[in-house]
Order: C-alpha cells, then sequence, then structure tokens
C-alpha cells in the first residue's frame, strides 16, 4: 500500500499533479481511453494512485468561464463587462452560439470520461492487487465516481437533460437514442454516491494524510442529499445531511471573513474544495485558477503592482439592499466589495444615507485594497476576493494561491432545516439548531420555530455569488417572482441553458429536447 505525503501548504493534489503530469496528459488523450494509457504495466499495484491524482487534476482544472456559466443567473449576481453570451444568460435569454455554454459541455464532459478512464485503469492494477490493495483500488474508484459527479450535477443543473456516460468507451455516444431527464441523472448520482459510500474515508477531507484534502465519504454524502434536494425527496436529504452533521467531524469556522482567504484553505467547514497553489514560493510554477473574470475592473491595491480583474461579476443591488436590512454585517462585507459609484447609487435608490450605512460599507476593504469607479460594474464579488496582502509575495495575478470551495457544511446545515420544514422527518438535530448554527457565525439572533422562508433567505444570506445556488434554489421552489427583478421576467421554461449549437449538430438529438 502506497500514501504519498505532501506538505499541506505546499500545494497538496496540485504538487502531486504536477509530478505525474505525464500519467494526467494521457488521461486528457480519448484516443487512449481504451488501451489505458498504452502499455501501463498494471502489476506495479502502488502506481494506481497516479491514476487518481490524474482524476483530481482534470476535475480541479477548471477554465474561467465555466464556473460562470454555471452561477450567472439569479437575483444575486449580475452578469457586467463585456462578455454579451453571459450578459444574455443572466437575464434568462440564452445565445446557442456563447462560447462558454460549449466549453462548459466539452471540457466537463472530457473530465469525465477522463474520470472513467482513470476508474478503468485502477481496475486493472486492482486485478494484480492483494488484499490491502483491492481495498485501496475500491476506495480510489468511489473517489473517483464523487468526483465525476461532482461535474455531471453541475452540468445538469445547466442544461437539465444530459448523458451520462458510463465508460470512457466513445463509441456509446455514436447512435443515441435517448437523453436523460434531470431527474434521471440525479437519481443516479444518488444511486453512485450509494455505491461509493462504502468505500470511502470517514473523515473530514482536512483529516486526510495521504490527500489532504481529498474526497471522504461526506463529500458523497452532501452530493447525495444535493442530488435529492433537486428531486424534491426531502427526507433523504435530511438523512444524508444528518448523517454529517450527527458525525460530530465538521464545523463553521468562526470568521466568515476569512473562511474564503488564505486562512480558510481546507477548513473543518469544508466538504470538498478545488486546491491550488503557489507553493510558498514567488516565482516558479504555479497551480492556480483563474479569479480575474471576478475582481474589480479598477483599484488601487494595497500591495503595490497586485493585478485587478476583468469587472464580469458583480453582486446585484437587491441582494445588497437585501442584506442591509438585515442588519447583517460580515456576511455583507465578506460578500461585496464596494466602489463609491456602488455607495452613491445605494443612497440614491434607498433610505439610506451616507451617516447611516454601515462603516465597512466602504471602497477600501479592511485589508488596505481601494476599488476605483469604472464602467464595468458598481460592486465585485468578495467571496472570490483574496486581499493582496495575502498574496506571497512576488506573485501578482488576482487571486494567486486561492482555493476554490465547492461545497461546505453551512450549506448541509440549511438544507438539513429546509428538508425538515418541507415534511422530513428529523434525524439529527432540530431545524433551529440547524439553522441557527448558521445565523450565531454571522452575529444574527436566533430564531424560533424556523419556517420555510426564513430558511430561504438565510440560503440567500450566507449561500450568495457561490455556484448559481440561490438561482436553483428558486427554481427548484417555484419562486419565479423572485428571480423576476430589475427587467428581468423569469418563467419555468428560462430554466436551463440553451444548448451550444456544436452539440446539436454533433447530437442532433439535442436539438429535441424539451427540459
Amino acid at each position: 500500500m502506497m500514501h504519498i505525503k505532501t506538505n499541506k501548504i505546499l500545494g497538496l493534489f496540485a504538487l502531486l499533479a504536477m509530478v505525474i503530469s505525464s500519467c494526467s496528459d494521457e488521461l486528457d488523450q480519448p484516443q487512449l481511453n481504451n488501451n489505458f494509457a498504452g502499455g501501463t504495466d498494471f502489476s506495479k499495484t502502488d502506481d494506481m494512485i497516479f491514476s487518481l491524482i490524474g482524476v483530481y487534476q482534470s476535475v480541479g482544472d477548471r477554465g474561467w468561464e465555466q464556473p460562470l456559466v454555471v452561477s450567472t443567473r439569479g437575483d444575486d449576481v449580475n452578469a457586467a463587462g463585456d462578455q454579451q453570451g453571459l450578459k444574455n444568460q443572466d437575464r434568462y435569454s440564452y445565445d446557442n452560439s456563447f462560447f462558454g455554454s460549449r466549453t462548459l459541455w466539452e471540457t466537463y464532459y472530457g473530465d469525465i470520461i477522463a474520470a472513467h478512464t482513470g476508474m478503468e485503469q485502477i481496475a486493472r492494477y486492482q486485478e494484480f492487487a492483494d488484499e490491502d490493495g483491492v481495498a485501496l483500488a475500491n476506495q480510489y474508484i468511489a473517489e473517483a465516481k464523487v468526483l465525476r459527479a461532482i461535474l455531471l450535477f453541475q452540468l445538469s443543473q445547466v442544461y437539465g437533460s444530459v448523458f451520462i456516460p458510463e465508460s470512457s468507451n466513445l463509441n456509446d455516444f455514436a447512435d443515441v437514442t435517448s437523453v436523460p431527464s434531470k431527474d434521471e441523472v440525479m437519481q443516479h448520482l444518488s444511486d453512485q454516491m450509494d455505491e461509493a459510500i462504502p468505500f470511502l474515508l470517514n473523515l473530514r477531507p482536512n483529516e486526510r494524510t495521504d490527500l489532504p484534502g481529498g474526497v471522504t465519504k461526506y463529500t458523497a454524502l452532501q452530493i447525495k442529499a444535493l442530488a435529492n434536494q433537486e428531486l424534491k425527496n426531502y427526507q433523504a436529504v435530511a438523512e444524508a445531511t444528518g448523517e454529517i452533521i450527527s458525525s460530530g467531524k465538521f464545523n463553521l469556522m468562526d470568521d466568515y471573513y476569512e473562511l474564503f482567504k488564505t486562512p480558510g484553505k481546507l477548513s473543518n467547514e469544508t466538504l470538498y474544495e478545488f486546491q491550488y497553489s503557489d507553493f510558498n514560493s514567488g516565482t516558479g510554477e504555479r497551480v492556480g485558477h483563474l479569479y480575474a473574470p471576478y475582481g474589480p475592473n479598477g483599484w488601487t491595491p494595497s500591495v503595490a503592482g497586485a493585478s485587478a480583474g476583468w469587472g464580469f461579476f458583480e453582486p446585484s443591488m437587491k441582494y445588497v439592499k437585501f442584506m442591509l436590512d438585515r442588519g447583517e454585517t460580515n456576511r455583507l462585507e465578506t460578500t461585496v466589495l464596494f466602489t463609491q459609484k456602488g455607495i452613491d447609487s445605494i443612497i440614491s435608490t434607498s433610505t439610506y444615507t451616507e451617516a447611516t450605512l454601515p462603516s465597512f460599507v466602504s471602497s477600501t476593504t479592511r485589508d488596505g485594497d481601494n476599488l476605483t469607479d469604472n464602467a464595468r460594474a458598481i460592486f465585485a464579488s468578495g467571496k472570490h476576493y483574496l486581499p493582496t496582502n495575502q498574496l506571497i509575495p512576488g506573485r501578482v495575478e488576482y487571486g494567486s494561491n486561492k482555493n476554490y470551495i465547492v461545497y461546505r457544511y453551512a450549506e448541509t446545515l440549511l438544507m438539513y432545516a429546509e428538508a425538515i420544514t418541507q415534511g422530513a422527518n428529523q434525524t439529527s438535530i432540530s431545524a433551529d439548531e440547524a439553522i441557527n448554527l448558521v445565523r450565531a457565525r454571522a452575529s444574527m439572533p436566533p430564531v424560533s420555530g424556523v419556517t420555510l422562508d426564513q430558511i430561504v433567505d438565510e440560503k440567500y444570506a450566507e449561500l450568495a455569488m457561490e455556484w448559481g445556488k440561490r438561482f436553483f434554489d428558486m427554481v427548484r421552489l417555484g419562486r419565479n417572482d423572485e428571480l423576476s427583478y430589475e427587467g428581468r421576467t423569469f418563467t419555468p421554461d428560462k430554466a436551463f441553458v440553451t444548448y451550444h449549437q456544436n452539440q446539436i449538430d454533433e447530437f442532433p438529438i439535442l436539438g429535441n429536447i424539451s427540459n
């Protein structure tokens, strides 16, 4: 049995992925799908971990536009900048020539196929393994199933009906005659997590010493809960989230502001996050995500020379006023970065004055980065912001060294509370206890006899700007009026993005889908 250990501060999977880049390159080549990377010696069973790491690398290596296509709809966010395809999508007018929609489909499916390739390679190693190696192979295959599920879940949220690959064999798609519905995809994912859970480690991701931050049983339970939430199977949601809560392994990070920054990397709140690193070095190799689209288009950083952003992703005025009216402090400061133009807009369109706005509503963040007025956006996303004083000296890229949170415990608690209010039987703590844990961290007073409306508002406050969660909640709950704001009109037929014309040309059956 082989365990690869790395310094937790120096890049974790990113470092491992660089070490075996030749292996992952092979995983990315479809022509190698069926000959298992051409001549690999599968009797060297210690090497099976490289196949798994290749999957981690593929899933975490997201292009800048892909999370934006997943995330840019809903009353928490506006599309800004010059990306007309995103602007159209934000107003529920879908463009089947938008490059972001094309690359989301193509790269996600490429990485899902890579996950199947990795699982098939691991199964080949398993044929030569001893008893411990067989067990380890089962764990690694289960981890790859979970990583695959992250991408397939998001694809189905965006498009509705999507294909469900069962192997790396691309010939399976040569003559497709049907496309699974969103409900069928979600049930498939729930079933897949049931298959994976018995083989996964009973640890928090940050408790793993072999692959710190890697998938565990609790990541799979979170995905199972999310899939069943989409299915409105609230008892299954309560059971999966209740198991996470009752494990006693997770807790909310005390400092919400730092949760999304360097101190929050792999916190006890994390169920999974994409990991990136500058390897504690101001020069040389780095593995990162391009956060510039989220950043302010103009600023005076506290660290001279630190790059600004592109201004593509803007918190909505509706969200800002919602948070101000609730008396939110830390969550609003964390989620929204303000320009002076944005502050002036709040004052001119509300009863707030410069004197009555909280002191943190300022164009200068608490870390000293000053946002300047620009033509693209009046606010910027604070959850995708890394203060320049947290950059490793020598690094200037916006958000360099920042991880990207995918699932966290606060969402688990709120999903559990919602499931109970939707009629599920209590499986752990009460709904009041669950929501009040989240509210206490935000310095909000406790509630008693919590209602669905209160939980919906709490999710809005807590999860805004994260992977389109607000939009998908409103679609699931049929709250069309919430999504019809600032000139937008949402109707249920606008829940899913249009397939790109390239995909329709390749799979004409997609042109007949009516989600």
